[in-house]
């Protein structure tokens, strides 16, 4: 890899989804604005629509569909299991350790996945990384509450709180528009392609606005551990998953893409909900995502070939 074609890539497909997000942050900055009203409306109109819009116009098929759920699924699992194994390494105390292998676990497949891969490969690829991105959040709003919650609460609970994510609830309609062959009206199709289009921009804005709420921990191992397992170790999971489900072209592109991100932004909200150590969750959350750069843009360099 030359240094220009790893300064292009970065350019072109990092940096201005970098330039957006600092918008976001130097707006949160400088105004009081209610970062959780924009979460909001992200959760309940604009990811479900665009998720929905993806699906409908996508060309994939129920295998690469499955086949994506099941890289995700074991993808999640498999960084869940390494933390858990370094954080014991490390002697790290039970709040410690289960913030590690939160923000390890589940990377920000949303507002920061989904724009990178959009940029990098394009929409069918796309396509693939909003089902990664669907699962990721079933799996957060489940298994990654549970994890968080250390008996706060209970499996029940997290499973019915599936009934609470629009997004789930786009990727069934899609599939249930596509498999029966309906036309959408050209006024509603209309409608959900601007709430769609406009989705990514309003995602990029918000991740800057949660980064203005960064706590430094002095818990350095940790910090680092985190940082490291999500910009080195995910990666390489990532690859190796994909050449052992024997992925190719898009589907590779958007699935490993999706897995290599740094921590979701998610994990402060769910960190602060549950008592865990906030201060590490969201030091982990920013500086892996400033310094994801380092570890995307070889990567990119790399699945573009």
């Amino acid at each position: 890899m030359s240094f220009n074609e790893l300064f292009g890539t970065f350019a072109n497909n990092l940096l201005p989804i970098l330039l957006v997000g600092l918008a976001g942050y130097l707006l949160g900055k400088t105004f009081t604005i209610d970062s959780r009203s924009l979460g909001r409306i992200v959760f309940y109109v604009f990811s479900p629509l665009l998720v929905f819009n993806l699906l409908v116009n996508s060309q994939l098929d129920l295998k690469q569909a499955l086949t994506t759920i099941a890289f995700t699924s074991s993808s999640v699992l498999m960084m869940g299991i390494l933390a858990f194994i370094i954080g014991k390494l490390l002697r790290l105390e039970r709040p410690q350790l289960l913030a590690v292998i939160l923000t390890v676990a589940f990377g920000n497949t949303g507002n920061y996945g989904l724009p990178v891969v959009k940029f990098a490969f394009g929409d069918e690829a796309l396509a693939v990384a909003s089902i990664f991105y669907v699962t990721t959040t079933i799996l957060f709003n489940t298994v990654g509450v549970v994890i968080a919650s250390l008996g706060h609460t209970g499996l029940k609970s997290a499973v019915l709180g599936l009934f609470k994510l629009p997004s789930l609830y786009g990727a069934i309609l899609a599939i249930l528009v596509k498999s029966l062959g309906i036309q959408l009206a050209i006024p509603l199709a209309r409608t959900i392609e601007i709430a769609a289009n406009g989705a990514i921009p309003v995602m990029l804005i918000l991740l800057g606005l949660e980064l203005t709420r960064i706590q430094w921990s002095h818990s350095w191992r940790a910090v680092g551990a985190g940082v490291f397992m999500r910009l080195v170790f995910a990666p390489v999971i990532g690859l190796s998953l994909a050449a052992w489900f024997g992925l190719q072209g898009h589907t590779r592109q958007g699935n490993v893409i999706e897995a290599a991100m740094p921590a979701a932004v998610a994990t402060t909200v769910v960190a602060a909900e549950y008592e865990l150590e906030s201060s590490l969750v969201t030091a982990i959350v920013f500086l892996g995502t400033v310094l994801s750069p380092l570890a995307l843009t070889p990567l990119l360099v790399y699945l573009a070939r």
